[in-house]
């Protein structure tokens, strides 16, 4: 305890005083004026801390302040000039069809896979004929050998390969048909995936369900006096009046077209129609080529008419161009004794002829009245329906042409595969009539025999090739993506008078 005096001699605050005045133990001392003065140095910390949190000059709170200095005064001067140059951009046609792409520009085709079938490689066997399914997954391929402009009797193949499978091994197909004899023709069926209708050397037609693992064969010609008995050099699967069901259309440089119905129940064709062609029934007395003095008109492609269920055209050996109709009625100048079907001439218009054998025609899927031809002069003919003379002739090759083909997604893009190996791909929106892309593909010495686009994945194109192999390869936007105005463009094409 603390004595009077001692508590006397003590400075402390004079409020604790006078509240503990009477009591004088030690817990006053604990307190002291330090400690509190700590309290009150914190406070202070805070003080400072709610400087930094200092109004806004009320220039920037008030919404009546001034802008900066010259800011509405330009703006204000500025504006009738800008405005001015918008309507003039908006009226102006200087940009039109243009359409900016961030794609990479630097490569405008690529390989994606190189399929081969090692064992008709080892034996030297070309692809002669591709074709996409209906689902654009499954690409496939036929096989055989020309040789010195024939072609061999060796038995061949056809080949499909499923892109969208797992692990796929372009060496190894996932389905091998063998054929008899060399595969001439091949064509997807447009709704089935697993038919597949081919053309062969013997002339035979057949069809296969690629479904069916023990017989795959659902349907065959045979030989017979109503078959081919020359090479069939296209099919094509052709819509019947019933809805739904598809026939087989066969060319065949015998001179005929036959059109078969399918029998599956019984599994076998059924002879529809047979269209002739011989030399004194070609409208407008165009002169014809024909081998060896005979009257027959041989025809070596067959093209179908999206627009018009009545039309085809034909194209043959000695370079003639004829529009045909399925609905003629013209007895054919052609013995038909032993024929259960009557042949009829269904030429209605001839086209200018070409100087050699017509490889390959193929209709505009973009307008009704255009179609391109290509053959052995190495030239790529855009036709109109309506003229006889070319629109337009693209230089495609010094070599053979052997099939061309539209693009299915862009009005004025066509590709040609050549005898010099190379696929030259065209933009007829260019200013230059020259290749806008070019593959290559087999290397030197290889023809590139056969190409289709895919119609359900438009960047892909299959190409094959005399070296055994199909490429499929890439095309970039620029070639597959249709660009403002082309169908514009292309109806003025379309429009023009041949010269």
């Amino acid at each position: 305890m603390f004595s009077d005096e001692a508590s006397d001699s003590v400075t402390v605050p004079s409020v604790w005083r006078k509240q503990h005045e009477s009591q004088r133990d030690t817990r006053g001392s604990q307190t002291s004026a330090v400690s509190r003065c700590e309290a009150e140095v914190q406070s202070v910390s805070r003080t400072s801390s709610s400087t930094q949190t200092e109004p806004e000059p009320l220039t920037q709170l008030d919404p009546e302040a001034a802008d900066p200095p010259g800011l509405r005064d330009f703006l204000q001067r500025v504006e009738e000039e800008v405005v001015g140059e918008l309507v003039s951009n908006a009226r102006s046609h200087a940009f039109d069809g243009f359409q900016v792409n961030w794609g990479d520009h630097s490569q405008l085709v690529s390989c994606l896979h190189l399929l081969q079938h090692p064992v008709a490689q080892e034996r030297g066997l070309h692809v002669t004929c591709v074709s996409w399914s209906c689902t654009g997954s499954v690409v496939a391929c036929g096989f055989g050998r020309m040789e010195d402009g024939g072609w061999s009797t060796e038995s061949s193949y056809v080949c499909t390969w499923n892109l969208d499978r797992r692990g796929l091994n372009p060496k190894q197909a996932d389905l091998v048909l063998d054929v008899p004899t060399a595969v001439t023709a091949l064509c997807c069926h447009p709704d089935q995936p697993a038919l597949l209708a081919g053309g062969l050397y013997s002339g035979e037609v057949v069809v296969w369900d690629t479904s069916r693992t023990q017989d795959p064969v659902l349907a065959l010609t045979g030989m017979s006096a109503e078959s081919h008995r020359e090479p069939v050099y296209q099919v094509s699967w052709v819509p019947l009046q019933k809805r739904g069901e598809f026939g087989v259309l066969s060319a065949s440089s015998g001179g005929r077209v036959l059109l078969w119905t399918l029998d599956s129940d019984q599994g076998r064709f059924v002879l529809d129609a047979v269209f002739a062609f011989v030399r004194q029934q070609v409208p407008h007395g165009v002169s014809v080529k024909t081998r060896g003095g005979s009257s027959t008109v041989g025809v070596t492609s067959l093209a179908l008419s999206p627009w018009d269920p009545d039309t085809f055209l034909v194209g043959s050996e000695g370079g003639l161009l004829l529009r045909c109709s399925f609905s003629s009625t013209t007895p054919a100048a052609v013995a038909s004794e032993g024929q259960s079907v009557a042949p009829r001439a269904p030429a209605v218009f001839s086209f200018r002829p070409c100087s050699g054998p017509v490889h390959s025609i193929h209709c505009s899927p973009f307008h009704r009245n255009l179609f391109v031809s290509a053959g052995t002069d190495g030239l790529a003919h855009v036709h109109s329906l309506l003229q006889v003379d070319p629109l337009l002739s693209l230089r495609v090759s010094g070599s053979y042409v052997f099939q061309v083909q539209w693009s299915p997604t862009r009005p004025l893009v066509l590709a040609a595969a050549t005898g010099q190996g190379k696929v030259q791909i065209f933009d007829l929106g260019r200013r230059s009539l020259r290749a806008a892309a070019t593959i290559e593909q087999g290397g030197a010495g290889h023809a590139a025999t056969s190409l289709s686009f895919n119609a359900h994945s438009p960047r892909l194109l299959a190409v094959g090739s005399t070296d055994g192999s199909v490429g499929v390869w890439q095309l970039s936007a620029a070639l597959s993506e249709q660009r403002p105005r082309e169908s514009s463009q292309l109806e003025q094409i379309a429009n023009q008078v041949a010269e």
